[in-house]
């Protein structure tokens, strides 16, 4: 026995057993020296004989009582010896005897315990067994009442898909369709062997064999799901035909059920050839394409039963997901599902070796696009595509047969601006020039109006969300906000000369010489006014001051994804060299618009059913991400760009505007993006060499370059006059005015103005002080258009409120960026 579970204050085996020991041998000496008295007498010795019988026979009594007497003192001491060992016998062994009880209670309660527990544990085996045991009972009973009761229905609305049908905003003006469906019923007796064959190695091997359900597929299934894997189902190719054909998408596990009872039952009642035959005129192949015909025509252009060996093994290894492992789409995941299909079609005997060798990959033609996806409206479908997978969750099948109808938030009459401020572009552009235009609602994130291109059919790249423009000043505001949240105001001063070599006090690097737009030195002015001027310099040095890493974070913040190209951590990158897509800016500027919350734009407002009920909505909550007092600080400084500065364009609704031109190095792109309480639009020009590279944009129009401010300026004009009549005047309700104390050093301090005193006679005249000038950059003609412009005053120190130094108005013939 462990000591660990001997009972407190007994004693051990050992000691208990030595005890034992111990009485026992004090007993048997004691038993022993009973019969030692009467040997004492020493029988073996004889008395000596007498000669005289009587003085003998007087002798024997008297020595017979001498020997009893001693005999008698001796029984007495061996008698008193005995008794004493005995009860010393008895002592011990009554006291090993009280030990062992308890010990023995002891081992008696743990035997009963295990008894017990075995008792339990039969008990708890016998219930579970006759539990499982009346659930299969109950499970066999339930499925022959559910077999006997589920009738073979008619087919069902998957069989007879409809299109789904687009909307714009108002719900009642189609815009275009989903799934023009194509379904071409073939007699599955006049195809080649082995286009049924391919699909049985992939999709159920044991089809000819098993009665419509796979046992072990399913507890393979339920195994993987229990397991927290992938969901699975374990149907069989005769599911997948009742799903498709009578059930429509089954989904749960009473649907899987009631698939496979008429599983069972379709193949009672129907030949594997015509089940195999059904499947095939009803499976969906990607492209529209419902049947084994109509598959042979978009993917090959020929008949069914004209189909190669190679062409049978592609068509069935895609089935799964035609859509998405189309090879148009994912050549290489094609290619793995052909090879997969052809070795087990050689593992089941249905070709050989040889006929495998000999297949190869087949070529297939390009995808036919529906009627829908023409013009621009080409876009705003496949938009609404891809929205409705990546964000609602549904299947490219799902969509194309399904029956919904998705109401968009595009606005007919919105949209109908966009396209014709797009129309109004001067004609003798570059071909390659590509325009885009997003218009989004800050307060919800809808896209009520895109350009993305002007003909999808030709050119599958969506200007607004696909394709990239460099960011050039919008960068700017970005960066400011950064800057603002890490204790700046605007109305810091720096330096804003033209020229100026900069260096990173992080790197100890002097970068090279940086010149404004138009290489004008502006002195040192604060960082509203180089807002409204557009000044790189003050913009490098407050990037230098906070450091660059705060732009990246504030871009990210405001709404720049994160697949922006070329957005290093350096100084230079306020300067918007990153290339972003339109829709970025447009979700960032409406962060601005809305007091700092952020919304991501969408484009599906709505999604219904056959039944008309809803079954997805839109998200439309947003994330603030700045405080409205942090975004109050900056909105002096992006009014001032439409009012006084390169913005003038978006001066003219006669409300409330504020924003953003940018022109990026080279002009490889013009940017303009500006807002209203509720409508957020940004414009963007680039232009796309032949291998896919950003070019100069090529100036036309009399204009000797392509400037945010010109073109892109005239577009977003002509598109905002029109649209503001939809909405109420309004203003920004969340503008605070801000008195913040900057935590930044002040970079430039106005000299103090002292008493004039007489002057003192000079021994000579006084020469003027010189001018100095960039040696290599010639003084900048002054536009005789223009009266001249008044020189702007040394700004205050970084502090004060945003009513501070008022800029000048600009020339408006020129861009400042």
């Amino acid at each position: 026995m462990n000591d660990s579970h001997k009972p407190s204050g007994l004693p051990s085996r050992k000691e208990l057993q030595h005890q034992r020991r111990e009485a026992e041998l004090l007993a048997t000496q004691a038993e022993s020296s009973i019969p030692q008295v009467a040997h004492e007498v020493n029988p073996k010795s004889e008395p000596q004989k007498s000669a005289d019988p009587q003085a003998s026979g007087t002798q024997r009594v008297s020595l017979f009582s001498q020997i009893k007497a001693e005999n008698t003192d001796s029984a007495s001491t061996h008698s008193s010896r005995v008794r004493a060992v005995s009860a010393v016998a008895t002592t011990v062994a009554t006291e090993a005897e009280n030990a062992e009880i308890p010990r023995r209670n002891n081992m008696a309660a743990k035997g009963k315990k295990r008894k017990l527990k075995a008792s339990l544990g039969k008990r708890i085996f016998k219930g579970f067994a006759f539990t499982t045991l009346l659930g299969i009972i109950l499970g066999i009973a339930g499925f022959s009442i559910a077999y006997a009761m589920i009738k073979l229905p008619a087919p069902g609305e998957f069989a007879l898909a409809q299109n789904t049908t687009v909307y714009y905003a108002d719900g009642e003006t189609e815009m275009g369709t989903f799934g023009e469906l194509n379904r071409k019923i073939i007699d599955a007796k006049q195809l080649p062997e082995y286009v049924g064959q391919a699909v049985v190695a992939s999709e159920d091997r044991s089809f000819f064999t098993n009665s419509g359900i796979d046992l072990f597929g399913i507890a393979r299934a339920a195994v993987n799901n229990l397991r927290g894997g992938p969901l699975q189902g374990g149907s069989t190719l005769s599911q997948q035909y009742v799903e498709r054909y009578y059930l429509d998408t089954t989904t749960g596990y009473v649907g899987k059920m009631k698939e496979a009872i008429l599983a069972l039952k379709i193949n009672r009642q129907q030949s594997k050839e015509e089940i195999l035959g059904n499947y095939l005129n009803t499976i969906y192949f990607g492209r529209g394409a419902y049947g084994i015909e109509a598959a042979a025509q978009e993917y090959f252009g020929h008949s069914a039963t004209e189909l190669t060996l190679s062409e049978s093994a592609m068509l069935a290894g895609i089935i799964p997901a035609p859509s998405a492992w189309d090879p148009a789409v994912s050549p290489d995941i094609a290619k793995k599902r052909f090879e997969r299909v052809l070795n087990l079609m050689v593992e089941d005997g249905w070709i050989t070796e040889a006929e495998r060798s000999e297949a190869t990959f087949p070529e297939v033609i390009e995808p036919q696009v529906s009627a829908s996806f023409s013009g621009t409206n080409g876009y705003l479908m496949q938009q609404i595509r891809t929205e409705l997978v990546k964000k609602a969750g549904f299947t490219e099948e799902q969509i194309n047969t399904g029956g919904y109808k998705i109401i968009s938030t595009i606005d007919k009459e919105i949209q109908n601006n966009a396209l014709q401020a797009v129309a109004q572009i001067p004609s003798g552009h570059a071909e390659n020039l590509r325009v885009a235009l997003s218009a989004v609602d800050p307060n919800t994130g809808e896209i009520v109006a895109e350009y993305a291109g002007a003909d999808y059919q030709k050119l599958q790249s969506n200007a607004v969300t696909q394709d990239y423009a460099m960011a050039g000043s919008t960068m700017k505001p970005l960066g400011l906000m950064g800057y603002i949240a890490a204790g700046g105001t605007i109305n810091d001063v720096y330096n804003g000369n033209s020229g100026v070599e900069i260096k990173d006090s992080r790197t100890g690097v002097v970068a090279p010489k940086l010149r404004n737009f138009g290489n004008v030195s502006y002195g040192y002015i604060n960082l509203r006014y180089a807002t409204a001027k557009s000044a790189n310099s003050p913009f490098v040095y407050m990037n230098d001051a906070m450091g660059p890493e705060k732009t990246v974070e504030a871009a990210k913040r405001l709404g720049l994804s994160d697949d922006v190209v070329g957005f290093e951590d350096n100084l230079n990158n306020i300067l918007g060299s990153a290339a972003v897509h339109n829709i970025d800016l447009t979700r960032a500027y409406a962060t601005f618009a809305n007091g700092g919350v952020r919304i991501d734009p969408h484009i599906v407002r709505q999604v219904k059913d056959g039944a008309d009920d809803v079954i997805y909505t839109a998200d439309t909550k947003g994330e603030r991400v700045y405080s409205t007092e942090e975004v109050s600080e900056i909105f002096p400084a992006l009014r001032d760009v439409v009012q006084f500065g390169s913005g003038f364009n978006a001066n003219v609704l006669g409300r409330p505007v504020a924003g953003k031109t940018g022109t990026s190095e080279e002009n490889r792109s013009a940017q303009f993006v500006a807002f209203i309480p509720q409508l957020v639009t940004t414009v963007s020009f680039y232009q796309v060499g032949p291998n896919g590279e950003t070019e100069t944009i090529t100036p036309w129009n009399g204009l000797d370059q392509v400037t945010g401010s010109s073109i892109p300026g005239q577009v977003w004009a002509n598109f905002m006059i029109p649209t503001v009549e939809k909405y109420p005047y309004a203003d920004f309700d969340w503008f605070k005015q801000q008195y913040r104390q900057s935590k930044f050093k002040k970079q430039y301090v106005p000299p103090v103005e002292k008493e004039e005193k007489p002057a003192e006679p000079s021994p000579e005249p006084q020469k003027p002080a010189e001018i100095v000038k960039e040696e290599d950059e010639p003084a900048q003609p002054k536009d005789p258009a223009q009266p001249e412009q008044p020189v702007q005053p040394d700004p205050a120190p970084g502090t004060g409120s945003n009513d501070g130094a008022t800029p000048v108005p600009v020339d408006p013939n020129k861009d400042k960026q």
